[in-house]
């Protein structure tokens, strides 16, 4: 297997840097023989400050509802070969490939800057989707705390937010959760593709195991915190196999709910993917790649609403199947959780609130 090569670059997802379709010249390395040193790689991840001026994206999604999205972290170390958020970093002016997960654009004002939006008179309030994009629980949170800071002026604020992650670190913020809990303001999701940590280690490298993360599950649910799990993404032919397990033993950690989508390979993701999926599954790459295929409609990518994370054909329906029919046996019928909006509170209807007390 590739994984055991002595260039394969373990640790890291990606083995390669994608070429950034905004860039108009191309670095490589041609006539390999006239060069001193091979080209390579630094496996080094870079933590880069940044102060950007607009940080929440409102979302109105037919597949998703309306809500917010809301990013502390650009790029993620996790090194997950699958994610959608790989194309996003080529704005930045960087490789969606090993780029993505070496190169941390870490939002330093976040906090701040969440804390002025929140005090605009036309805030509209809607459940803040903890991350839409990268997680917000990966390894530079350990230190830097964005995240926790958020969660903060969140609970100051009485916010709705939803909250998504594959690291266990989580659990280190279970005070703030219990108290936003109490006025219904949060949901979590705990991101969990397979039971196989040898599985894990290839597409997930630099995540929690996942005997941590439904441990994880078991933590939040013990402390009376709305838990699920995501079974995303599912890969035809190597995790779909196993989504009864996750299902079976997410419930058995306390999970409540669950949800799941289908592998799409938007953009540079598709060549991180197959590059990958040539070098550790070399046996049965093509089955892998014409089956993600079969999903959407002849092309490994999908932006269709409706049915980009699903997919379409037998194979997507058949993982459907296997999904809801675990689900039914292993949770029963699925609880329905509604966001607390009304308990937000600024300035604004602040004020008014100590005005009506007054009558």
């Amino acid at each position: 297997m590739a994984a055991e090569d002595n260039k394969y670059l373990k640790g890291r997802g990606a083995q390669i840097n994608t070429h950034n379709r905004f860039e108009k010249q191309v670095l490589g390395a041609f006539h390999i023989e006239g060069l001193d040193e091979e080209a390579g790689f630094e496996s080094k991840t870079q933590y880069i400050p940044t102060f950007p001026k607009t940080f929440i994206n409102k979302v109105d999604s037919p597949d998703v509802g309306s809500a917010y999205s809301m990013n502390p972290y650009q790029g993620c170390e996790h090194g997950c070969l699958y994610c959608y958020a790989r194309p996003s970093h080529e704005y930045w002016g960087y490789s969606a490939g090993l780029d993505f997960e070496q190169k941390i654009l870490v939002k330093q004002n976040i906090n701040q800057a969440l804390e002025k939006q929140f005090n605009k008179k036309s805030w509209e309030v809607l459940p803040i989707m903890l991350s839409g994009n990268t997680d917000c629980y990966q390894p530079a949170e350990k230190k830097l705390k964005l995240t926790r800071g958020i969660l903060e002026t969140i609970l100051k604020y009485k916010h709705p937010v939803s909250m998504i992650t594959k690291n266990s670190l989580i659990t280190r913020d279970i005070d703030l959760l219990q108290e936003l809990t109490k006025y219904n303001l949060v949901h979590v999701m705990i991101t969990i593709t397979s039971t196989d940590e040898k599985v894990r280690l290839q597409l997930e490298p630099r995540t929690t195991t996942y005997k941590q993360r439904f441990k994880a599950v078991e933590t939040l649910s013990k402390a009376g915190i709305p838990v699920g799990v995501m079974v995303a993404p599912i890969i035809p032919a190597i995790t779909s196999h196993d989504v009864p397990s996750v299902i079976k033993t997410a419930a058995e950690h306390g999970a409540k709910t669950a949800g799941y989508t289908i592998v799409r390979l938007n953009g540079a993701i598709g060549d991180v993917f197959k590059d990958w999926l040539e070098k550790n599954y070399p046996d049965r790459a093509q089955k892998v790649w014409n089956q993600i295929k079969e999903c959407h409609g002849g092309q490994v990518n999908d932006s269709r609403y409706g049915t980009r994370m699903r997919g379409e054909g037998n194979i997507a329906e058949s993982i459907r199947t296997l999904f809801y029919i675990s689900v039914k046996k292993f949770m029963g019928e699925r609880e329905h959780f509604a966001f607390n909006t009304k308990a937000f509170t600024n300035r604004y209807n602040a004020q008014t609130s100590l005005f009506d007390d007054m009558f």
